[in-house]
C-alpha cells in the first residue's frame, strides 16, 4: 500500500487517461484508482522551472499542498490518482497559493463526481 505513484508506467497511465486540469502554478492530471486511499506523483522539470535547487522546491510546494487538502480529499466519494506538474509561476509563491490552486481543482473533480454517477 504506496501513497505515492513511483514508476514511469504508473504516471504514463495518469497522463493517458486522466483528466487535466490547468492552473497558474500546477497541471493537475486526474484518474481514479482501485486503491483504498489518494496517490500522488510529482513532477517538476528542467525545462519549465531550471536547476536542481528549484525543482526540488517546487516539489515541496506541491507535496505540502496536496498534504494540506487532505480533508478536502477524504471527502470525495473515490480516490485518485493525482499527478502534479510544477509551473514556474508556483516558484514565485508560498505553499498558501499553490494549495488553493489545487483545492479549487479537488472541487472540480468532486463536483465531477456527484454528476457522473456511474462511473
Amino acid at each position: 500500500m504506496r501513497k505515492y505513484l513511483r514508476d514511469t508506467a504508473e504516471f504514463q497511465h495518469v497522463y493517458r487517461n486522466g483528466k487535466r486540469y490547468e492552473g497558474v502554478f500546477i497541471t493537475a492530471f486526474v484518474i481514479e484508482n482501485q486503491e483504498l486511499h489518494h496517490r500522488l506523483g510529482v513532477t517538476a522539470s528542467k525545462k519549465a522551472l531550471g536547476k536542481a535547487v528549484q525543482r526540488n522546491r517546487a516539489k515541496r510546494l506541491l507535496r505540502e499542498s496536496f498534504r494540506s487538502n487532505e480533508l478536502l480529499l477524504r471527502e470525495l466519494g473515490r480516490n485518485y490518482d493525482w499527478v502534479l506538474n510544477a509551473k514556474a509561476a508556483v516558484l514565485t509563491q508560498k505553499v498558501n497559493a499553490p494549495s488553493q490552486e489545487l483545492k479549487g481543482i479537488i472541487e472540480k473533480v468532486g463536483r465531477l463526481e456527484t454528476r457522473d454517477p456511474l462511473k
